[in-house]
């Protein structure tokens, strides 16, 4: 049995972030999520299968950038940013996530659209010249 440490499942959870939502490896993204992954997400079918379906049927524009990353024991948090994949705004998301053995078996999370992106866009239009 490997000795996990915080530091060791924050390194863990931002590569298989960069192998599965960058970098689209679904093959090598499977040896960081468990067969067995349970999906909390309400907007995500369950399981490892349903997140990955999720990313194949979305456009190869998808980026994910991390912002910050906590973990206590085999629970990690990441804040960061999705954008790239078709809506107006970029999502803002924290994701927690479960640890066992170095891989990823559980997933929870609270998105919320990039309120800056949006009122940003809303300011630019109200000062756009109207015929």
């Amino acid at each position: 049995m490997s000795k996990s440490t915080p530091a060791k499942n924050k390194a863990i959870v931002l590569e298989a972030f960069e192998t599965l939502f960058n970098k689209r490896d679904y093959a090598a993204a499977e040896t960081f999520w468990s067969p067995n992954y349970i999906q909390h997400s309400a907007h995500i079918a369950p399981g490892r299968d349903g997140l990955f379906g999720l990313i194949k049927s979305l456009p190869d524009s998808l980026k994910y950038e991390h912002d910050m990353i906590v973990a206590e024991g085999n629970l990690v948090i990441v804040h960061g940013r999705f954008s790239g994949f078709g809506a107006p705004a970029s999502w803002i998301a924290a994701d927690i996530l479960l640890m066992e053995e170095g891989v990823l078996v559980e997933h929870w999370d609270v998105i919320q659209e990039d309120r800056y992106i949006l009122d940003l866009d809303r300011r630019l239009s109200a000062r756009a010249v109207k015929p």
